[in-house]
C-alpha cells in the first residue's frame, strides 16, 4: 500500500458546488493513482452552521460521482485533541492571548494602511503581563488566541504555482481559537493533516497564505507538513467572478439537470490543465490520464453548459442494459426496449429526453402540419396501410403517396415528418414506424 494519504474535507454548512469538485476529485485522483488512502474528513467545527442534512449530501454527491472514500472523519469528535494541541503550543510559547475587540482590530487595521503599510497585527496582546489580563477581563472581554508566528521566510514548491516564497512578517498571528471557545479552521485542519498523516493536499489558490501559515503550525508541533498543490480558481465563462454564482452550481442542480457524473467529472479532470477536455468511459481512464503538474496557475472558466455536450456522448454511449430499468419505468414494452433505445439515443440530451419520445410512440404528437399542406396530409393519412407497421412501411407508404399525389423529395418527406411526429427532425422515419402506437394527423 502506498503511504500517499490526501484528505477532502468540507465544511457541512452547504451542498457540494463544482469549486469543492475540483478540489475533491484532484485529490480522490492522485491517491486512486498512488494506490493510497483518501479521507473525507467534515470540518464541522462551526456547530451553529452545520447541518447533518449537508453532510449526508456531502455523501450523496460523492457515492454519485463514484469518488469513494477509505474513511470518514469529524472534527466535531476531536474537540479534545485540539485542546490538547493548544495545550502544548501554548507550553511551547506560541499560543498568545489577545483581548482586542473587532472594532480595536479594525481600527488598527484602518491606521496602517492610512500610514501606507500592510495591516499585520502589531502583537500587542503578546506583552500584556498576568495583571492586564485579569483587569481586561474584569471588563467583561472574553480572551481569544493567536498562533506566534516566526518572522522568517515559509517556502514550499507548489506541486502547481512552482517555488512559493512568503515573508511571514508581512502576515498577521493568525486567530485560531475564538473568544467563545470554537477552534477554527486553520489550526483544526493542522491537527488534523498531521495526526492522520496526510501527505499530500490539493486546494485552491486562495488557501496560499492559510498554507503558509499552517506549515509553521504544523512544525510547530513536531509534525512534518505534506506537499502543497494549488489550483487556480473558477471563474464564469467570461471571466467574472464564480464565486457568488456557486451556489447555483451545486452538483444536486447540475444532476437534476440531467448532466451525467462521468461528464462532470471528464471535464472537471481537464479543465485549467494543458490536457483536452475528453469524455472518459470510465474512473480508471480519469485516474491513469491524470497529472497534476499539467495544471496551469490562470484563472480557469467554467461554462456549465460544456457539461451537455459530453453528457450527450455518454448518454448515447450507454447499452441497453444500463437505461433498461428507465426505460421500463416509461411503459415502453419490453420486447420493444432494445429498438426504442436504438431510435432515441441519438435524439437526447440527457437521459430524461427519454420521456417525450415515448410520449410521442404511445401516444403519437400534435401534427405540425402548414396550413398548404393540410389537403396533402389528409391525402397521405388516408393511404397509411394498416398495423402492424414495420421498418419497410415507411418506404411502403412514401412510394404509394408519392405516386397519388406527385410530390417527391423534401416536399413528401418533411410534411409527413412532421404530421406524424409534432417536429422537423428526429431519428430515420423507417425506424420510428414500428414504434409508433398512434396518429393523430387526419
Amino acid at each position: 500500500m502506498s503511504n500517499v494519504t490526501t484528505r477532502f474535507a468540507p465544511s457541512p454548512t452547504g451542498f457540494i458546488h463544482v469549486g469543492n469538485l475540483r478540489t475533491a476529485l484532484m485529490n480522490y485522483l492522485i491517491t486512486r493513482k498512488a494506490g493510497g488512502t483518501f479521507i473525507l474528513r467534515l470540518d464541522d467545527t462551526d456547530q451553529e452552521r452545520s447541518k447533518q442534512e449537508y453532510a449526508d449530501g456531502i455523501m450523496a454527491d460523492l457515492e454519485w460521482l463514484g469518488l469513494h472514500w477509505d474513511r470518514v472523519e469529524k472534527q466535531s469528535l476531536r474537540m479534545d485533541r485540539y485542546r490538547a494541541a493548544a495545550e502544548d503550543l501554548k507550553q511551547a510559547g506560541r499560543f498568545y492571548e489577545c483581548f482586542e475587540s473587532p472594532t480595536e482590530l479594525d481600527l488598527k487595521r484602518k491606521k496602517l494602511l492610512n500610514m501606507g503599510r500592510p495591516p499585520v497585527y502589531d502583537r500587542a496582546s503578546l506583552h500584556l503581563t498576568a495583571a492586564e489580563k485579569d483587569a481586561m477581563r474584569a471588563e467583561g472581554r472574553d480572551g481569544y488566541w493567536r498562533f506566534l508566528l516566526n518572522q522568517n521566510r515559509i517556502e514550499w514548491p507548489d506541486g502547481i504555482l512552482g517555488p512559493i516564497s512568503i515573508d511571514a512578517a508581512s502576515v498577521s498571528d493568525p486567530v485560531l481559537i475564538r473568544a467563545d471557545g470554537q477552534v477554527l479552521y486553520t489550526f483544526a485542519s493542522s491537527v488534523d493533516d498531521i495526526d492522520m498523516g496526510v501527505t499530500f493536499i490539493v486546494r485552491g489558490a486562495d488557501h496560499v497564505t492559510n498554507t503558509a501559515t499552517q506549515i509553521q503550525i504544523m512544525q510547530a508541533m513536531g509534525g512534518t507538513p505534506p506537499n502543497f498543490a494549488h489550483h487556480s480558481l473558477l471563474t464564469g465563462a467570461k471571466g467574472e467572478e464564480l464565486s457568488k454564482r456557486l451556489g447555483t452550481l451545486s452538483l444536486r442542480d447540475l444532476r437534476a439537470q440531467g448532466v451525467e457524473s462521468m461528464a462532470l467529472l471528464s471535464l472537471m479532470a481537464r479543465l485549467g490543465s494543458s490536457k483536452p477536455v475528453e469524455l472518459a468511459t470510465s474512473m480508471q481512464d480519469l485516474i491513469d490520464g491524470f497529472d497534476v503538474g499539467s495544471f496551469g496557475s490562470a484563472p480557469t472558466k467554467f461554462d456549465a453548459e460544456d457539461l451537455f455536450p459530453l453528457t450527450r456522448a455518454h448518454v448515447q454511449s450507454l447499452p441497453l442494459p444500463e437505461v433498461a430499468d428507465k426505460i421500463a419505468a416509461l411503459g415502453v414494452p419490453e420486447a420493444e426496449a432494445e429498438a426504442f433505445w436504438r431510435v432515441a439515443k441519438d435524439n437526447i440530451t440527457v437521459l430524461a429526453d427519454l420521456g417525450q419520445w415515448s410520449e410521442l410512440f404511445q401516444n403519437g404528437a400534435e401534427p405540425l402540419i402548414d396550413p398548404e399542406d393540410a389537403e396533402f396530409i389528409a391525402q397521405a393519412v388516408a393511404l397509411l396501410p394498416p398495423k402492424p407497421w414495420t421498418t419497410a412501411t415507411w418506404g411502403e407508404w412514401t412510394e404509394a403517396v408519392k405516386a397519388a399525389t406527385g410530390r417527391k423529395g423534401k416536399g413528401l418527406f418533411m410534411p409527413l415528418r412532421k404530421a406524424l411526429t409534432g417536429r422537423a427532425n428526429g431519428p430515420e422515419m423507417a425506424d420510428v414506424m414500428p414504434l409508433l402506437k398512434v396518429v393523430r394527423a387526419g
